[in-house]
């Protein structure tokens, strides 16, 4: 058997398992080989291969979604990872981050304090969490600028490409959402329902369970929340406001 615990988390309504189920036949429908899906430490997702074709079915399903860097003696210097921010908001230095640290015990990364201020100014790290729509969970690209194998501690920075779609986000003048802990058909679906679809310019999927909504300008985001959020039992919404 082999095991992938891939770059994804299934938490919330749960609705990523069936739909990582779709992907997964359609990438390996016609290969010898069976999974299953489980959520492993910190819901991260693990795809158990077995078959006569489970060494190349686990080959692709790292190709297609990614792995997690598994233990610390994996993490590198300037390197890039996907994370998800995780207990956003408890703490004033900085944004913890969970790259998928599981060894020699779990451990989240830190975007320091100094280099959220150097980056976007000088506001505390919960004003920064509120005003950018940071939620739990939402996917991010962070490079490694610091790791003390002796003290288990690991610092972060964001990747150049996330920084500028960061800061694109903050800048376009379009309201945003970003929705987790369900999946993209779902926040779809409640679009339709409350007859709210028109007031989207674009629906990005960010992940598995993780959606943007890029408002169309004149809609603003706690509407559409105050709409959909019934229809979405388990998420949790992040919004970018512009007046």
């Amino acid at each position: 058997m082999e095991d992938v615990v891939i770059l994804e988390k299934v938490y919330g309504d749960r609705s990523g398992f069936d739909k990582l189920h779709r992907k997964l036949r359609s990438l390996l429908g016609d290969l010898e080989v069976e999974w299953k899906l489980s959520a492993t430490t910190k819901n991260w997702v693990k795809v158990s291969l077995s078959g006569e074709d489970e060494e190349i079915s686990a080959n692709l399903v790292r190709d297609e979604f990614g792995e997690v860097p598994h233990s610390l003696k994996n993490v590198e210097m300037g390197k890039t990872y996907r994370g998800r921010f995780i207990d956003l908001g408890k703490v004033g230095y900085g944004a913890y981050v969970d790259i998928g640290i599981f060894k020699p015990k779990p451990k989240d990364a830190l975007i320091p304090l100094y280099y959220l201020k150097r980056t976007f100014g000088d506001k505390p790290v919960r004003q920064m969490i509120r005003e950018f729509g940071w939620v739990d969970n939402l996917p991010i690209e962070v490079e490694v600028t610091d790791v003390e194998f002796g003290a288990r501690e690991v610092e972060l920075a964001f990747s150049d490409a996330q920084l500028k779609r960061i800061k694109e986000w903050l800048s376009d003048g379009y309201d945003k959402l970003f929705i987790t802990g369900t999946i993209s058909e779902k926040v779809e679906e409640a679009l339709i329902k409350t007859g709210h679809g028109r007031d989207v310019k674009r629906m990005e999927e960010l992940g598995l369970m993780e959606t943007l909504l890029v408002l169309k300008r004149g809609t603003q985001a706690p509407g559409i929340i105050k709409a959909i959020g019934p229809h979405l039992k388990g998420a949790v919404f992040g919004a970018i406001k512009f007046e």
